[in-house]
């Protein structure tokens, strides 16, 4: 068998043959512009009720990339963004340029044709080829169409192969951009602006995550990239807008899986006068408007198991999912000590100073998080957990938090926000002691923060949501390679 390396040598080798063929020819064969006037769709649309073996005299200019040419080229497949248009060349009737340009287009080149709409005698719409016009010459080849791009590496690091070759990765992409265009207009109507924070911060805060550092040199200091913009987001809202959102791309330097990318969008949002069980009715919407918009129905398969958005999300307090699955009551635990034995008892490793919310937290998520395959949002986590977030209003260990759940994989995250400027401080301080006993994810003190909220923060709701997890539930994907353009690679 032919190596294949030396094989797509050879194959580059003919298409720069054919390139310096048309530059000789007077071809520029990357010209600087082309202008369709139609798409596959909007052809399949206009044309839906033209008859098998009709011949139209209306004139097209349509463009994409050649992807299968048969009967030596009488027959052409190009694929736009909406689809595929058949390229109909006759060597009894077209002119001899034609011919000529149509010996010079190989597999994966992107061409213009100017012709007429017809449907064959099979029924299949096409456009009669009038003249060819070299758009783009590929020097290289597409992988063989019959076994696609089956190389996991190739495929993220050279996405643009990936979606030459697999019409379920362009529609992965478009479907993205529909539930970010979905949940922005829901947003918008809900009287949100849409607003921009620092991705380079001198202070690390907003979340519990190890960050990447960066060196900026005119100000000769270290920064940090951004692991959220909630910081900033809330002092927005002590400024007077009457309630925030931002698409954020956010950076952890931590471990990556199927749900996990060092660089991942956040959907962060703050509305005033809201606590976090209004977040909690916001984020159903926001789920179903998103999944009606790219599926058409609510009712959906993900992962091998059926999924109904039609019905409530179910709501539970971490505690009784903690009671439920692993058989303990935290709340009737007193003292840090008990709450390490109970997890250690569970077969839960905790640190050995670890305190009783991080106890209560380690179980939650070793023994339930896998139990929560429908829409669940677990609300009512630790305090020590969160310096964020306001005390619960009847349990002083708990703050008024939740965390929604599909699948069993945490979605996003959402408050009834810390208001209180003198509390904020003592948690930050928390923080800085924890960090100071090593902790790289534990919070920095944030004094203008703090001064921000010193001038007022009216009771507000907060929540963020995990876009990419999001679009994979949505859209059946289970990595998260699969919905980021461009995911993280170790370097070649």
């Amino acid at each position: 068998m032919e190596n294949t390396e030396n094989l797509g040598h050879e194959q580059r080798q003919v298409r720069l043959n054919k390139l310096k063929a048309l530059e000789e020819r007077g071809i520029n064969p990357y010209p600087h512009t082309f202008k369709p006037t139609a798409t596959s769709a909007s052809l399949a649309e206009k044309y839906a009720d033209l008859a098998p073996d009709t011949q139209t005299e209306d004139v097209v200019l349509v463009a994409g990339r050649v992807r299968a040419v048969r009967n030596s080229g009488m027959f052409m497949d190009i694929y736009d963004a909406t689809g595929k248009v058949q390229i109909y060349t006759s060597k009894e009737h077209s002119e001899a340029s034609v011919l000529e340009m149509l010996d010079m287009v190989d597999i994966g080149d992107i061409i213009g044709i100017k012709g007429t709409v017809r449907r064959t005698k099979r029924g299949e719409l096409s456009v009669n080829t009038s003249e060819i016009t070299m758009l783009a010459k590929a020097l290289l080849p597409l992988p063989e169409k019959f076994h696609g791009l089956t190389d996991t590496d190739t495929k993220y690091r050279h996405r643009e192969v990936d979606m030459i070759m697999t019409p379920e990765t362009i529609q992965t992409f478009i479907k993205r951009s529909k539930i970010y265009e979905t949940i922005r207009q829901l947003l918008i109507a809900k009287g949100c602006l849409e607003v921009e924070t620092p991705i380079l911060q001198a202070i690390k805060g907003g979340a519990a995550a190890k960050p990447f550092i960066t060196h900026h040199n005119t100000l000769d200091m270290d920064l940090f990239l951004r692991v959220a913009p909630e910081l900033f987001l809330k002092r927005l809202i002590v400024g007077g807008l009457p309630g925030v959102f931002e698409f954020a791309k956010n950076f952890r330097n931590e471990g990556m899986d199927t749900t996990h990318n060092p660089e991942f969008t956040g959907l962060e949002m703050y509305l005033p006068y809201m606590d976090y069980n209004d977040m909690a009715d916001l984020f159903e919407e926001i789920v179903r408007k998103a999944c009606e918009a790219v599926n058409g129905t609510l009712q959906i398969e993900y992962d091998g198991k059926k999924f109904d958005l039609s019905k409530p999300f179910a709501r539970v307090t971490m505690n009784d999912m903690i009671k439920k699955y692993a058989g303990v009551d935290f709340l009737a635990i007193k003292t840090d000590e008990e709450a390490r034995s109970a997890a250690e008892k569970l077969g839960v490793e905790v640190d050995e100073k670890a305190d009783w919310g991080h106890c209560m937290a380690a179980v939650f998520e070793t023994k339930c998080e896998e139990h929560l395959i429908q829409p669940t949002i677990v609300m009512d986590h630790p305090k020590s957990m969160n310096p964020l977030c306001k005390t619960h209003r009847t349990e002083s260990r708990l703050v008024e938090q939740f965390e929604p759940y599909i699948n069993g994989k945490e979605m996003g995250n959402a408050y009834t926000e810390l208001t209180n400027p003198l509390d904020q401080r003592e948690r930050f301080e928390e923080q800085v002691k924890a960090r100071e006993a090593g902790d790289e994810e534990a919070d920095m003190m944030d004094d203008d923060f703090v001064e921000a909220l010193e001038h007022g923060l009216p009771p507000t709701g907060g929540m963020g949501i995990g876009m990419d997890r999001l679009v994979m539930f949505l859209t059946g994907n289970t990595s998260i390679r699969d919905v980021i353009a461009f995911p993280t690679m170790r370097k070649k």
